[in-house]
């Protein structure tokens, strides 16, 4: 018993040394830790994050001075702004701010003045969601978003200043006027707000109050400024008010005075968790061979591949990429503004007329014809035509006879190329399996009813407002588009399924479908186009240069 009772002992005994042990040997650690952090952080070396090559962080791990030469530490060193270089940066990232005007005549608002109103601050705007300026009323909230100097022939104001924004109003009431300011001027030019452009048809639902609605707010310039460019504007309920908003007026032109031929306008991008980043390219290739000048995205949420492919034509001068929020309340978290989009989709609708009109008012001096596209969907030639200026050679002639004043816009049935079609019929061993129009070559028999999901090539001097689909709104009168003839072009719309609306007509597209092979007539250069980018963009696994058609589909 004593034995059993003795080992017993020595056993604790042994164990409690062991944790006795242990725990000095952490105290001593945390000691020895302790001191060195103190030793990096009076050296300045440790407890930083140094970026790598790749864009990743890694942590300093030496403090060892001479090991490392200063080039070795992986900062961003470049030359701090100076006052007129931040402004242009600024300039940039905000485009509806008069921030380069503000820097010229800020002392304006120190100065006495023998109006009521006084230069608002850039400090004292209110910003809503970073992109969109506010107006508080007696009897509603307006959110601005640019502002466009619009001396088209064909308008009726003659000179004046087109405000793009959304009210949460239905039919507005409340007066307001526009505090033009103009260079070189200490004192603003006042006006009464000449009226509210609806950008909206009330029958398409969402008509009631509270709910944030697009409008095209119009100011005429007065005579004694013909021809001169205001600087900036501000909407006001009162012509004293000191405003909230100030909106730098935009008008872009071409410096040597002549238009380029097509712009594509792109809404609100939202594929968050949606790669396109392939199907992408091949649709910008596409556009670019047959004819798009430039294409301008509108950029909301998107997957980081996407953002590779945009950031790469961009510097390119292919496309545009513009950020964009959603006003007021509306959610702009990733993710939470995707499912807010996907169900609230009269919102979603509304919301996509801003793009849409944004980028017709600062391009409408630069191109003959402005189309409003999404990323599946072309405007194809057909026939013997092999590009958008060889198709509008033909349809316009044609037009002419129609109406000798000619038309606001040219519309193109739509058809279906729906991805169910090509499954079953195989995959076409000569192209690369992930380029998904020209693999995709079996379209529905029948077309969409006419004026029914068509595109359009608008006139940019004769349209006011723009649908996706169509005008809205015409300078001179009621809106005229002329259906091009489905022999001359369609629009080839690439979907998994009929839209929503469709669904009761949808198997009767499924039913009858045929082969239209057209856009093999851009197979080849289309191919070493997409290859050419994606593999400098590092997309392939294995690099396919040099090697067959054969192992490019596999």
């Amino acid at each position: 018993m004593y034995k059993i009772w003795s080992s017993r002992m020595i056993i604790k005994f042994l164990f409690a040394l062991g944790v006795w042990s242990f725990l000095l040997l952490g105290l001593l650690k945390l000691h020895s830790n302790r001191v060195i952090l103190e030793e990096n952080i009076q050296s300045g070396i440790n407890g930083r994050l140094l970026l790598q090559k790749d864009g990743r962080y890694q942590e300093a791990t030496s403090t060892t001075t001479e090991k490392f030469l200063p080039l070795d530490v992986l900062i961003d060193n470049r030359t701090k702004l100076d006052d007129d270089q931040l402004v242009r940066d600024v300039e940039s990232r905000l485009p509806s701010l008069p921030i380069a005007y503000w820097s010229k005549y800020k002392n304006f608002s120190q100065q006495k003045s023998s109006t009521c109103a006084k230069y608002p601050s850039i400090f004292d705007l209110e910003f809503n969601n970073i992109y969109w300026q506010t107006l508080r009323t007696s009897n509603g909230t307006f959110q601005l978003y640019g502002a466009y100097y619009d001396i088209r022939k064909k308008s009726r104001l003659g000179p004046a200043v087109r405000i793009l924004g959304m009210i949460d109003r239905i039919e507005p009431k409340v007066k307001t006027y526009c505090q033009f300011w103009f260079d070189g001027q200490k004192e603003p030019f006042i006006v009464k707000t000449f009226e509210y452009k609806y950008v909206w048809y009330n029958k398409w639902g969402n008509y009631k109050q509270g709910i944030y609605q697009p409008y095209l707010i119009a100011c005429q310039i007065p005579k004694a400024f013909h021809g001169i460019k205001p600087a900036s504007v501000s909407v006001v309920e009162n012509e004293c008010d000191t405003a909230t908003n100030n909106l730098r007026v935009l008008y872009n032109h071409p410096s040597d005075g002549k238009k380029k031929n097509f712009a594509v306008c792109v809404k609100g991008l939202d594929f968050l968790y949606d790669d396109l980043s392939v199907r992408l390219v091949e649709w910008i290739e596409l556009l670019n061979i047959l004819g798009a000048d430039k294409i301008y995205f509108y950029n909301l949420q998107v997957h980081p591949n996407i953002t590779k492919v945009l950031d790469y034509y961009e510097a390119e001068g292919k496309v545009q990429v513009t950020p964009l929020t959603l006003p007021g309340g509306q959610p702009n978290v990733p993710g939470f503004q995707h499912l807010y989009l996907t169900k609230k989709t009269n919102h979603k609708r509304q919301n996509e007329l801003i793009p849409y009109n944004d980028c017709l008012y600062k391009n409408m001096y630069m191109y003959k014809y402005i189309t409003l596209l999404d990323i599946d969907e072309v405007i194809m030639p057909k026939g013997d035509l092999n590009s958008w200026t060889e198709l509008m050679d033909v349809v316009l002639p044609k037009s002419l006879k129609q109406r000798k004043e000619g038309y606001h816009s040219f519309n193109l049935r739509n058809v279906y190329f729906l991805d169910g079609y090509q499954h079953n019929h195989g995959w076409n061993k000569d192209i690369p399996k992930f380029m998904h129009m020209l693999q995709h070559v079996y379209r529905a028999q029948n077309y969409t009813k006419p004026n029914q999901y068509v595109k359009c090539f608008h006139d940019p001097e004769s349209v006011l407002s723009l649908h996706n689909h169509f005008p809205l709104s015409c300078l001179g009168g009621a809106c005229k588009s002329f259906p091009v003839d489905t022999e001359d072009g369609h629009l080839q719309h690439y979907r998994a399924d009929c839209v929503k609306s469709l669904k009761k007509s949808c198997d009767e597209y499924k039913e009858h479908q045929v082969r239209d092979t057209t856009i093999w007539k851009f197979k080849e250069e289309l191919v070493q186009r997409s290859m050419r980018t994606l593999e400098k963009l590092g997309f392939f696994r294995n690099p396919p240069t040099g090697r067959g058609s054969r192992d490019l589909e596999r």
